[in-house]
C-alpha cells in the first residue's frame, strides 16, 4: 500500500467496497451493530498503520462507514430487487451498472464531507487533486468490489440455496465446469493467456511506450465471449495487477510524474475496464435473454395458433372472416362445406335469401353490417345448394373485428338450423291439428255442461245439488282454460303459416280501438280502467290482422300483469329509423323476473307461474313470430319507472302520421261505452 507523504492517506483504499459487500451479505443479520463496530475498528487500525494518527484515523473510519451506509441505502432505494438490496435478482441490465457507478460517486462524495473535513482540520492542506484522489480511490473501491461482490454473492447464495450445503455447491460448480464445451474451454484459456501477455507487454515490457490499447482489447474480448462470472473475476485480477504495476512505477501511467495523479489515472483505468467488460457481458446476457424470451413467445404463439386452427377446423359450424370489401380472408372446412369454395361474398350472395324467399341486398348482409361496425343480432337465412336442388336454413351471427390498423372485418358464424326448424314446424303443425280437432269435443262439453247447469238451477235445493253445481262450475272453468289454450295454439299456427298481406296500417287508430276495447272490458268486469297515453304513431307496412293480434297481446299483457288494486298505466310511442318503425309499449305492471327477458318469448314459457295470473305462455311467442315474419325484432326490458317495456320494429309505410292524441282514463258515458279521444 502506498500513502501520500504529506497526509499519510493511502493512495489505494478498497475498504469501502469491502464494507459495502459485507453489509449487503449481512443485510438480514440480527446484530448489525457488531458489523458496524468491526468496520470502524478495522478501518481505524488500517488508517493508523499508515501513520494518520488516532484522531484523523477515527474520522476517516467514520467516513468509511458513512460511504458504506449511503451506498447500501441508495442501492435499496433505487434497485431493491437486486441481491443484497432486499431482492433476489442478479445484475442483469447495463443500466443497473450505471446506477451502481452513480451510487458509488454519491457515496464517495458523502464520505468526503467527513474524511476531507477531518483532513483539512488536521493538516490544513486539501486541494482539488486531493479531492480527485479521494473520489477516484473511493469510487474505484466501491464500484469494482461492489459489482464483483453483488454478482458473485448472488451466484454463491443461489447455488447454496439450490444444493443445501457448501459441498453440494462445490459439486454443482464442478459439474458446470465439466459441462463446458471443449471449444469454450480453449477460448477461455486463450483469453487468460492473452490477458497475461497483454498486461506484461503493457506494464513491464513496454519499452517506454504507452501501450494501453492492448489492455482494452482483452477486456472487450472477454466481455463478448466469456461468461459474466469470468469477466467479473478478470476485472478483479487485471485491475489489481494494473494498480500494483502502477504503484511500482511500471506501465503506461508511470510517465506521469506525480504519484498522486498517476494513481488517480490508474484507478480511473480500472473503473474503465470494469465498466467496459461488464457492459459488454451484461448487454450480451440481456440480448441472449431477450432472444430466448422472444423464441419462447414465438413458440407459444405458434402453439396457440396451431390450437386455434385445430379448434376452428374441428368446428361443426361454419366460420368466415370477411373484410369490408366482401373478400373472404379466412374460412374453416365447415364453412367451405356449407357455402361452397367462394373467395368473396358476391360468389354466394345469389344463393342467399330471407325466409320468405326475397333476395338479401348487399347492404343488408350480416357481414356487411358487421363490417360497418353495427351490432348484428342472429338472423336465419335461406341458402340454396350450388346445384340448386336443396335449401338449408342457416342461423348467421356476425361480429365486428378491428385490426391494429383500424380496418374493420366481420367474423361470421353459420349454424345449420334446418332440422331444428323442420322439427319445430312439425310440432307446430301437430299442435294446430290437435287444437283444431279438439274444438268439436270441447264445444260438446261446454254445451252439455251448460244444459246440466240449467237443469240444476231448476231443481229444488239439496246438498247434493249444491255439490253438483260446484262440480259443473269447475268443469266450466277448465273448459274455458282449454278453450283459451286451443285459441292460442291456433293463433300461433296462423302467425306461423298464414300468408301475410302487407298493406299500410294506421297504428294510431289500431291502438285506439284496442285500448277502447280494454276499457269496455274493465268497466264490465268492475276493474280499474286502464290509463293509456298514446302519442301519434308512425304508420307501418304490415299485415293488419297480424299487427292487431300483436298489439292485442302486448296491451293485454300490460293490463293483465298489474298488481292488485293498481290502475294499469301504459304508454305507446314510436320513432322512425331508416325504413323501419320502432314501437315502444311501457307499463307499470309487476315486471319481468331477472334472467327471463329473452325466455318469455319461448313457447309455453310463463314468467309468473303460480301467482294467480292466468295464461298459456304462448302469447309472447306469437308476438315474436309475427314480428320476425315481418323482418323485425322484439325485445323486453325493465321500465325505469317500474314495470316492463316492450320494443319491436316493423317496416315503415308512407302514410302521414295522425295528430297527437291523449286517451283519457275515465270511461265513456254508459250510453256509448267507447274510449273517448281528444287531440293534444
Amino acid at each position: 500500500m502506498t500513502v501520500m507523504a504529506d497526509t499519510r492517506m493511502a493512495l489505494v483504499w478498497p475498504a469501502a467496497g469491502v464494507a459495502v459487500v459485507w453489509f449487503c451479505a449481512q443485510r438480514g443479520a440480527p446484530k448489525r451493530w457488531v458489523d458496524v463496530a468491526a468496520l470502524i475498528t478495522i478501518a481505524w487500525v488500517g488508517n493508523a498503520a499508515t501513520g494518520t494518527g488516532l484522531l484523523l484515523g477515527g474520522m476517516l473510519a467514520v467516513a468509511n462507514l458513512v460511504m458504506a451506509v449511503v451506498f447500501v441505502s441508495l442501492l435499496c432505494r433505487f434497485r431493491p430487487s437486486l441481491w443484497g438490496a432486499g431482492g433476489t435478482r442478479r445484475l442483469s441490465h447495463p443500466r443497473e451498472l450505471a446506477s451502481l457507478l452513480a451510487i458509488s460517486a454519491v457515496a464517495a462524495a458523502a464520505g468526503a464531507v467527513y474524511g476531507l473535513t477531518g483532513l483539512w482540520l488536521m493538516t490544513g492542506n486539501v486541494t482539488a487533486v486531493t479531492f480527485a484522489d479521494w473520489m477516484a480511490r473511493q469510487v474505484t473501491g466501491m464500484f469494482v468490489i461492489a459489482t464483483a461482490g453483488l454478482w458473485l454473492g448472488h451466484r454463491i447464495s443461489t447455488c447454496a440455496a439450490r444444493t443445501g450445503s457448501a459441498r453440494g455447491c462445490w459439486n454443482a460448480i464442478d459439474r458446470a465446469l465439466r459441462a463446458v464445451p471443449a471449444l469454450r474451454v480453449a477460448e477461455s484459456l486463450a483469453v487468460v493467456l492473452c490477458s497475461a501477455g497483454a498486461y506484461l507487454i503493457g506494464f513491464v515490457y513496454d519499452g517506454g511506450l504507452p501501450l494501453a490499447f492492448p489492455l482494452i482489447v482483452v477486456t472487450v474480448w472477454a466481455g463478448l465471449r466469456l461468461s459474466t462470472t469470468s469477466v467479473v473475476l478478470q476485472n478483479l485480477i487485471l485491475g489489481t495487477a494494473a494498480m500494483v504495476f502502477t504503484l511500482q512505477g511500471e506501465g503506461p501511467f508511470a510517465t506521469i510524474d506525480s504519484p498522486l495523479v498517476r494513481t488517480v489515472v490508474a484507478q480511473l483505468f480500472v473503473v474503465l475496464i470494469t465498466t467496459v467488460g461488464l457492459l459488454l457481458a451484461l448487454g450480451r446476457d440481456e440480448r441472449v435473454a431477450l432472444l430466448a424470451e422472444l423464441a419462447a413467445h414465438e413458440e407459444q404463439a405458434a402453439r396457440h395458433a396451431a390450437l386455434m386452427n385445430a379448434v376452428i377446423d374441428s368446428m361443426a359450424d361454419g366460420l368466415s372472416v370477411i373484410d369490408a370489401e366482401g373478400r373472404i380472408t379466412l374460412r374453416n372446412p365447415a364453412g367451405v362445406r356449407m357455402l361452397g369454395p367462394a373467395d368473396a361474398v358476391g360468389d354466394v350472395q345469389f344463393r342467399l335469401s330471407h325466409l320468405d324467399g326475397t333476395p338479401i341486398d348487399t347492404a343488408d348482409l350480416p357481414s356487411t353490417r358487421a363490417a360497418r361496425g353495427e351490432t348484428v343480432d342472429p338472423v336465419d337465412v335461406r341458402v340454396t345448394d350450388q346445384d340448386g336442388r336443396d335449401t338449408h336454413v342457416y342461423r348467421v351471427t356476425a361480429t365486428p373485428l378491428t385490426d391494429e390498423h383500424g380496418r374493420r372485418s366481420a367474423v361470421v358464424l353459420y349454424h345449420d338450423v334446418t332440422a331444428e326448424r323442420r322439427h319445430h314446424a312439425q310440432l307446430a303443425d301437430f299442435a294446430g291439428v290437435v287444437a283444431h280437432d279438439l274444438q268439436t269435443p270441447l264445444t260438446v262439453v261446454e254445451g252439455w255442461t251448460e244444459v246440466a247447469a240449467e237443469s240444476l238451477d231448476a231443481a229444488p235445493g239439496h246438498p247434493a245439488i249444491d255439490r253438483s253445481r260446484d262440480g259443473l262450475t269447475r268443469v266450466t272453468q277448465a273448459a274455458t282454460r282449454m278453450r283459451g289454450l286451443i285459441n292460442d295454439l291456433l293463433a300461433y299456427t296462423s302467425a306461423r303459416d298464414a300468408d301475410l298481406a302487407p298493406a299500410p296500417v294506421d297504428l294510431t287508430e289500431l291502438v285506439r280501438d284496442i285500448a277502447a276495447g280494454r276499457t269496455d272490458a274493465a268497466v264490465t268486469a268492475g276493474q280499474p280502467v286502464p290509463q293509456v297515453v298514446l302519442d301519434p304513431l308512425e304508420p307501418v307496412h304490415a299485415d293488419a290482422g297480424a299487427v292487431r293480434q300483436l298489439l292485442e297481446n302486448l296491451i293485454g299483457n300490460a293490463v293483465k300483469y298489474t298488481a292488485p288494486g293498481v290502475t294499469p298505466r301504459l304508454s305507446v310511442t314510436s320513432t322512425r329509423e331508416d325504413g323501419t318503425v320502432r314501437i315502444t309499449i311501457a307499463d307499470n305492471g309487476i315486471g319481468i323476473p331477472a334472467g327471463q327477458h329473452e325466455a318469455i318469448f319461448d313457447n309455453f314459457h310463463r314468467a309468473h307461474p303460480g301467482t294467480g295470473y292466468a295464461g298459456t305462455g304462448i302469447g309472447l311467442a306469437i308476438c315474436h313470430r309475427i314480428v320476425a315474419r315481418h323482418g323485425g325484432t322484439i325485445t323486453a326490458e325493465d321500465n325505469p319507472g317500474g314495470g316492463s317495456r316492450f320494443v319491436f320494429t316493423l317496416p315503415a309505410a308512407e302514410l302521414p302520421a295522425a295528430p297527437a292524441l291523449v286517451l283519457p282514463t275515465a270511461p265513456a258515458p254508459a250510453g256509448n261505452r267507447r274510449l273517448a279521444v281528444s287531440a293534444s
